[in-house]
């Protein structure tokens, strides 16, 4: 085995006789250095030829007597590893030794400014899978980080760390520092908000099959408000964060694809709690969802899985990485997916076909350009179109609805979607202290729907309203992000600034066809509905879609819609010592318009008559800033606290004509994160409070029209702990108190009850807002006994308790709350013999005890049941 010992204690052994330009290493050059033993002999005899050097060079290349204690201004360029290695020893005299096989192809991470010996090496080796361990006051041994069959990132063993990347899987159930909070890698305790990672690992424990039960364990964060009626996209209408809807970002960039949250795409998903319109824009104060795509690794990566389960599950992924060049400097990726199986519905399925292919180039030692791209077809997506109200799923006197039971017609039952997509992430730095990024993004998605969907309710105790419809929608969006960033010192002042500018176009476009022919089931209907008995569901539809036919009654809402903003910012980071500050600002312009209409063949003659409600552009603009303060205390402790503003625009306009405002939103937030030495542990605590301005109200002079000088506000604390307890056993626990209420309003409703009556009108004023729980609780554990005769077997199991809801914005009443268990299993078959290499079996188990929940409801219209039992397993394949 081939040695190398590079120092500069005395007399110096060259890595390499000679290289290229660009550092890359030339395989014919000679090492001075070529032992044959055991790596620790071979440290020893290079520590021997180093102390035979000459005094006088010893003497004029000496190195600290404790050189991992020191701090280097280091400034080395991304290249060839040794060659970067070689350039670390020059500046810091340390030796360090590894085998040659170690650095073959493999390329460094730039590195610039003042660190310590520990931090260089991490930057420097991450993403190589290489490790290293201090063997001395001045000397270092680099290695393989250890890894199981299950390792998808980084792993710590003993003294050996790497440094994360900031987008990439997260060691165990941990993660160190993002880029999603700053747009720089920033380690996750030196920012004062809420963040919160869910790693790769952690979705490889709990086996979510979308973008909601991926949150399920996030603090603040209400993932399933819609039960089995949502798709898994994070847009305003499910998911809810800290009280306020949310917005879906995929790679930075604002997403409204339907197949965005696909988790065989996915490296990591982030939340980041509070506003972010400073860093991103049009975003809610509640927060945001951002998640990344796989890219192309430093290390080759070959996974296939089979997957099976209930309800038909049947399941195959793929997931290749390697180099394609022999330098590695071009690489590439490949993730699929294809899955058919059914719902607990009867009637509903959900099928798939998705490729996601990208190719990382690094262009030169200060270049690198990243490609994606992406096709996703779904001819099923499982929605439940038709929801029953609370009279039924509430408190119902006949007996508790099957949630099996379709109570739509399954020859009026489609509903699918595509999703295309192109990306790409270009970087390079200028100079020492400059560096660019731009990251583009192009998506297309249409959907398509043929469904009976929820109507006017129930109409006796037996008979349910339908709304048989048809839809179809596209949307595209293009997005682009550019920035310059870099580092500079003011003495001790060390800043971290950048500056860039985002715009999106957004285009949408929709057409509807309702009908509203009576007399469908042999009922004579009401006012148009299609009617269905809940407790003997037979359906015989028989559409009348064709608003030309005076034999049919149909209305055709239509429109086309087209939003544009445009945005520039800056932001810095400053360090002195232990302190940070970061300080932030945002311009944003948007102008949005909407071209639309109502068609309709409803009267007497059946002629058909267009509505338009067209739109004029409405521009818009508003400024966005935040301002924190963090104090790293040398034990792990980070006291932090933070202001920060956020818009989103309304359309719409007051008795004037004049166009409404964008809702803006500001929260205060203080906490407290403490992550161990060896970053196994992160535990986080924050207390916030969130105003949002601009709540439309009625207008009391001018009847019918709208009003500005509402306000909603969310107070509350979350408190998390995130825990790689042991290299076998793994923990994360979350506790959160959401307060969101109606501060400010004049609207008022009359209260309505699940068993048909009224109440009295009543002021919203200081009443909580809907669907959103005070409480919710939640932890998870996942642990391998090292005990002989489990060797290969690990258990894993969580629990989640979502507090009670209100049903509408005048609390008429509760929607009770509910515990649900997980629970999971898996083996590595190489324990029971070494050919099954890479074998690993899995099983996970979501609500155990089947227990039937209602997640929400909206009002007295409809209510959405939550998922029953649901069983998946998988057997994968690594090489």
């Amino acid at each position: 085995m081939d040695m190398r010992a590079t120092g500069r204690v005395g007399y110096r052994i060259p890595l390499r006789k000679s290289s290229n330009r660009h550092g890359r290493e030339n395989p014919c050059a000679p090492s001075l250095l070529s032992l044959t033993g055991s790596l620790g002999f071979a440290t020893l005899v290079g520590t021997v030829l180093l102390n035979s050097s000459p005094v006088r060079a010893a003497e004029t290349t000496r190195a600290s007597p404790d050189a991992s204690a020191r701090v280097y201004h280091l400034d080395i360029p991304a290249q060839a590893l040794s060659s970067a290695l070689v350039a670390l020893s020059n500046v810091t005299g340390v030796q360090l030794f590894y085998s040659s096989q170690l650095s073959q192809g493999l390329r460094s991470t730039a590195i610039s400014g003042d660190m310590s010996l520990s931090t260089a090496l991490e930057r420097i080796l991450a993403g190589t899978g290489l490790a290293y361990r201090l063997t001395g006051p001045n000397s270092v041994t680099l290695g393989k980080a250890s890894s199981s069959t299950i390792t998808l990132g980084p792993v710590r063993v003993g003294g050996m760390v790497v440094h994360q990347n900031p987008a990439g899987p997260g060691v165990g159930y941990v993660a160190e520092n993002t880029v999603v909070g700053t747009k720089t890698d920033t380690p996750l305790r030196e920012i004062p908000n809420s963040i919160y990672v869910i790693t790769k690992q952690q979705m490889i424990d709990q086996q979510p099959q979308n973008l909601m039960e991926a949150l399920r364990y996030t603090p603040g964060i209400n993932a399933e408000t819609m039960g089995g009626y949502q798709s898994g996209a994070a847009n305003s209408n499910n998911i809810m964060q800290r009280g306020f809807g949310t917005s879906q970002f995929v790679d930075g960039i604002r997403s409204y694809s339907y197949s965005a949250g696909e988790t065989a795409f996915l490296e990591r998903v982030e939340a980041l709690n509070g506003p972010a319109s400073v860093m991103y824009g049009q975003t809610t104060p509640g927060g945001m969802i951002d998640m990344s795509l796989k890219k192309p690794t430093d290390t080759p990566l070959h996974e296939v899985t089979l997957g099976f389960g209930n309800w038909g599950r049947y399941e195959a992924t793929l997931d290749l990485s390697d180099k394609v060049t022999r330098s590695g400097n071009v690489r590439y990726r490949v993730a699929a997916i294809g899955v058919t199986q059914g719902t607990q519905t009867n009637n509903l399925d959900y099928n798939r076909v998705g490729v996601l292919p990208s190719l990382t180039w690094d262009i030169d030692r200060k270049t690198s350009l990243t490609l994606l791209g992406s096709y996703l077809y779904t001819p099923g997506n499982g929605l439940n179109n038709t929801q029953l109200p609370p009279s039924v799923l509430l408190d119902n006197p006949n007996g508790r609805i099957p949630r099996s039971r379709f109570f739509g017609d399954p020859n009026w039952n489609v509903d699918g979607n595509r999703d295309a997509m192109f990306e790409y992430m270009f970087q390079h730095k200028f100079g020492d202290a400059i560096n660019f990024s731009q990251t583009f993004r192009w998506e297309q998605s249409s959907s398509w729907t043929r469904s009976m969907n929820t109507g006017g309710g129930m109409i006796s105790p037996t008979l349910l309203e339908r709304m048989p419809m048809q839809t179809h929608s596209e949307s595209t969006t293009i997005g682009l992000d550019s920035r310059v960033g870099g580092k500079f010192n003011l003495g001790p002042v060390r800043n971290t600034w950048i500056v860039g500018s985002d715009f999106r176009q957004y285009e949408y476009s929709t057409s509807n066809y309702i009908d509203w022919t009576p007399g469908h089931n042999g009922y004579p209907g009401e006012d148009g509905y299609s009617v269905v008995d809940i407790y003997n569901p037979q359906s015989n539809y028989v559409p009348c879609i064709d608003i030309r036919s005076s034999a049919c009654m149909v209305t055709h809402p239509h429109g086309t819609y087209q939003y544009f903003q445009e945005g520039v910012y800056f932001q810095d980071q400053i360090k002195y010592k232990r302190l940070s500050v970061t300080l932030g600002g945002r311009q944003d312009w948007i102008n949005y318009h909407g071209h639309g209409g109502l068609a309709s063949n409803r009267n007497a003659s059946h002629s058909i008559t267009d509505t338009d409600n067209s739109q004029v552009p409405r521009p818009q603009n508003a400024f966005t800033w935040r301002a924190g303060i963090v104090y790293n205390f040398d034990f792990g402790l980070s006291p932090y606290f933070s202001y920060s503003t956020s818009f989103v625009p309304q359309s719409g306009s007051d008795w004037n004509a004049k166009p409404f405002p964008p809702l803006t939103g500001s929260q205060m937030e203080a906490g407290l994160k403490y992550e161990t030495a060896d970053h196994n542990v992160m535990v986080t605590a924050a207390a916030y409070r969130i105003n949002e301005d601009h709540y439309l109200v009625n207008d009391p002079v001018h009847t019918n029209y709208s009003a500005d000088g509402g306000r909603v506000r969310s107070e509350g604390f979350e408190v998390s702990a995130h825990a790689n307890i042991t290299r076998d056993l793994r923990f994360m626990a979350s506790y959160s108190y959401i307060s969101a209420t109606y501060a400010k309003t004049n609207l008022s409703d009359e209260q309505d009850f699940p068993d048909g009556t009224a109440g009295a009108v009543i002021s919203e004023r200081g009443k909580y807002i809907q669907s959103v729980p005070r409480n919710l609780a939640n932890a998870f554990l996942d642990y391998t006994p090292p005990v002989r005769v489990l060797k290969g077997f690990g258990f894993n199991g969580g629990v989640r308790y979502v507090g009670f809801t209100y049903a509408d914005a005048v609390n008429s009443f509760k929607v009770p709350s509910y515990v649900l268990f997980d629970i999971g299993a898996h083996y590595d078959f190489a324990q029971a013999a070494p050919f099954l290499k890479g074998l690993r079996g899995q099983l996970a188990v979501s609500n155990l005890t089947n227990k039937y929940y209602v997640t929400s409801c909206g009002g007295t219209y409809s209510c959405y049941l939550g998922q029953g039992r649901r069983v998946y397993g998988n057997l994968s394949y690594r090489w």
